[in-house]
This record gives structure tokens, sequence and C-alpha cells, in this order.
């Protein structure tokens, strides 16, 4: 009888852990780095090329923002929190569209814009320690001939946090990016004018009530205005994950690879 106990011991442990590298058995794609800022401070992030390089040809970028649920040191939350890693492996950013994805990680405590979430509007404040040294190590990524970068074809996405840090991104850079997808977060809508310009695609949840949907409502609506044409979807019933009715959009995939900046 112990024998037996201890044998289904055994093959219970055998399969959560089987099952565990199966759920990390992708991660060995994206390989972890660290930038160390020439100014000051470090910064983990997991980069992933294309799953084909053909010598003298460039390629796409994918810059992803992470929620506050990826925060950490581990160097692999910002990938695997709210589905981001299966999204991007099931939708092939890797494989189909071939390209670059980076993906930086928040320390914990930290976020990739300082301002409170609950806030209905905001101005852009300094920027973070986090977000300052992602640019940096994306700057260096990009400049590495080694990896053959597209620079005509970087793009960023990011949700929740990462909705905000998308915003943050490319109002500071917005001649950086050749297209953007916010996914519930929120800008500073006073200059949405930089983004008149930039291809963008916000999502949101009609009944979120951790980031309110006015949020990524009034950026459209300002940006709109300031002569832009920037395309937004407002999931019906769906609350703080939109991200999912994004991800499986073959259309928003479509529609931000065929970007290119002029």
């Amino acid at each position: 009888m112990k024998n037996s106990i201890s044998l289904s011991f055994i093959l219970l442990i055998s399969t959560i852990f089987t099952c565990a590298q199966k759920k990390d058995e992708p991660l060995t794609s994206y390989h972890p780095k660290i930038w160390s800022s020439p100014t000051e401070g470090t910064f983990n992030y997991r980069h992933a090329a294309p799953v084909k390089i053909i010598k003298g040809k460039k390629y796409p970028l994918l810059v992803f923002f992470h929620g506050a649920g990826g925060r950490g040191v581990d160097n692999k939350g910002q990938l695997l929190d709210a589905g981001g890693l299966s999204a991007f492996e099931k939708m092939g950013v890797r494989t189909k569209l071939n390209s670059h994805i980076f993906a930086g990680q928040v320390p914990k405590g930290e976020k990739w814009v300082n301002v409170s979430w609950s806030l209905l509007g905001h101005k852009t404040p300094e920027i973070s320690e986090s977000m300052r040294m992602a640019m940096e190590a994306i700057d260096s990524f990009i400049q590495n001939p080694k990896n053959q970068v597209d620079t005509s074809r970087i793009y960023a996405m990011g949700l929740s946090m990462g909705g905000y840090g998308t915003w943050d991104a490319i109002q500071r850079r917005p001649n950086f990016f050749a297209a953007a997808v916010p996914i519930c977060g929120g800008g500073d809508k006073s200059i949405a004018k930089k983004l008149v310009n930039l291809p963008i695609w916000a999502w949101h949840g009609e009944k979120d009530t951790v980031i309110k949907p006015s949020r990524s409502r009034d950026m459209i609506e300002a940006i709109t205005k300031a002569g832009g044409t920037p395309k937004y979807s407002e999931i019906k019933g769906r609350g703080h994950n939109s991200w999912i009715d994004c991800w499986k959009s073959q259309e928003l995939w479509s529609w931000l690879y065929s970007q290119r900046k002029k």
C-alpha cells in the first residue's frame, strides 16, 4: 500500500513538472539579457529573433510593454503574465510574421509611467527609470548590425500598465515607431497632436473598472480632433482584459505588420 502511494506521488510530481516544462518551453526562444545603463542602473529584458534570418535582409521589431502582473526580477514574468507569450506564439509573431520581439521587465513596485491608474487624465511626467533604460536597450539592440532590424518597421504594443507605457513611449518618440497598439491604457491628451501621423489601434473593454475606457476614448478623440485617423476597438461586455480580443484578432496583426514608417 505504501509503495502504491509513493508511486502515485512520484507520478503526480512528474506530471506537474512536465506540465511546467511545457508551459515554459516557448520561453526558451526568448533569450534573457541584462542592460547596463551608461548612466545608472540595470534593466532585464528578453529578446526573440525571427525564426529565419537571411544575411543582408532587414526584419521588423515588436516592442512589448507588459502589465503590472509581469513585474519582478525573474526576467520571464513580463512574457508569462496575461498570456503574452502564448499569444505571440499562437499568432506566429516569430514564425509567420518573422519578427523580432523585445520584452523588458519593470521591477516590483515600479511602473512604466509614474502616474496613478485611477486618474481620468494625466500630464506626461518625467520619464521613469524603466522606460529610460528600456529605450536605451532598444536603441542598442537596433544599432547592432547583427540583429538586422528594419527601422521603418518598429512596433509598440502594451497592456494595462503597459498600455500606459505604450502611449508614453510613442508620445516621447512619435517619429520612432511605425505603429502602436495601446491596450486598456491612457496617455496625455494635451499632446495628442504629436501622434497625428502615427498609425494607432487602441483597445479597451467597455466594462473595465481598473482603467476606465474613457482613458482610451479621450486619446482617440484628441488625436482625431488634431487631424489623425487612429483606430479604436471598445469591446462590449469586456472588463480589464481586452488584450484577449486584441491578440486573437488576425485583422489586428495583419494591420500592424503592414505598417511602415515613411
